[in-house]
């Protein structure tokens, strides 16, 4: 077996080497930034003694693409949290209100992946509970990518839909709700104990799409934690072993959570004239009837194109989130 002095020169070397890219992400961007800059200023000094319509049009695209890039490094400047840099666990849960409440849950599913999509992040379901006659009645998602909880973490709350139900054959309007619920992936590098006394395990056969063995086998797994209450479920393989070991990394993420949440309401208490955004607020309303808007009621950014967030355009809230919020960590 190996000396244990080992093992901790090996996690040494892996948190440095974590450092030196989390740094890298940093100082690349702003080398070719400056890089540009610089370029443009010796360009534009050319111009000043000759007009030269090629070099002006060069300039011109350069400058526009300075501008995005830019602002782009302004806003990862707001996530230096701790965990800002992890994978995350996204977990949807419908409100009350049945087949209408579980078909929106779906919807904001459908939502996160394509937002996931977009950025290139890799997206794994590794809860999928379907609803009685149409949507969800829970799914979990864990993405991987640059960044992804330190993002997400502006989606954490209720999420309102209005919308003429397409359930109702009386065509009346309904007032909907999904809450979404966003963990840091914790990996080897944080200790969040979990005793197997604590621990209550139960096994149950996969649902949803996909996968051979659905239905089949009782290989899902379900996990409730004793002392605070929190489960957790995962259905993703098809080996009970492997669910296993998802629902206790899905178990630990949550209670990190949980204990992160813990401090930040103490600070929230010296800090009782900010503006109450906390879980579990209703952070923002998706009106499809009988107009379109999409209202952030944190940031009251209101976009008229519903359609467009429903299929992942999710960043402008995102980052009117983090420049209003994201300096102070706040949830």
């Amino acid at each position: 077996m190996a000396d244990p002095a080992f093992w901790n020169d090996q996690n040494a070397a892996r948190e440095l080497i974590d450092d030196a890219n989390q740094l890298k992400q940093w100082v690349e961007p702003w080398n070719q930034l400056n890089a540009k800059a610089r370029s443009l200023s010796e360009m534009l000094d050319l111009l000043e003694m000759e007009d030269d319509a090629e070099m002006l049009a060069e300039v011109e695209r350069d400058a526009a693409s300075i501008a995005p890039a830019l602002a782009d490094l302004e806003l990862r400047n707001m996530l230096q949290g701790p965990d800002d840099g992890r994978a995350a666990l996204l977990t949807i849960h419908p409100g009350a209100g049945g087949t209408e409440s579980q078909d929106w849950a779906e919807m904001l599913l459908r939502m996160y992946q394509r937002w996931a999509e977009r950025h290139g992040f890799q997206i794994e379901l590794l809860d999928y509970q379907e609803g009685e006659e149409a949507g969800i009645k829970d799914a979990t998602l864990e993405i991987t990518g640059p960044y992804a909880y330190g993002y997400l973490r502006a989606e954490r709350g209720v999420h309102r839909l209005v919308r003429i139900s397409p359930f109702d054959s009386a065509a009346r309007r309904h007032t909907s709700f999904a809450s979404v619920f966003v963990y840091p992936v914790v990996d080897d590098t944080i200790n969040i104990e979990v005793r197997e006394e604590d621990i209550e395990m139960e096994v149950f056969r996969a649902s949803g799409a996909g996968g051979q063995h659905v239905n089949k086998t009782s290989s899902a797994v379900r996990l409730r934690h004793l002392p605070s209450g929190i489960v957790v479920a995962c259905q993703q393989e098809r080996s009970q072993h492997k669910n296993r070991a998802t629902a206790m990394k899905m178990l630990k993420a949550a209670l990190y959570q949980r204990a992160v949440e813990e401090q930040e309401k103490e600070k929230a208490k010296l800090e009782s004239t900010k503006t109450d955004i906390g879980f579990g607020s209703q952070i923002r309303s998706y009106v499809f009837q009988p107009y379109t808007m999409v209202n952030d009621h944190r940031t009251e950014l209101k976009i008229p194109d519903v359609q467009k967030v429903m299929d992942g355009d999710v960043d402008p809230f995102i980052h009117a989130y983090l420049r209003e919020y994201g300096a102070v960590h706040t949830v």
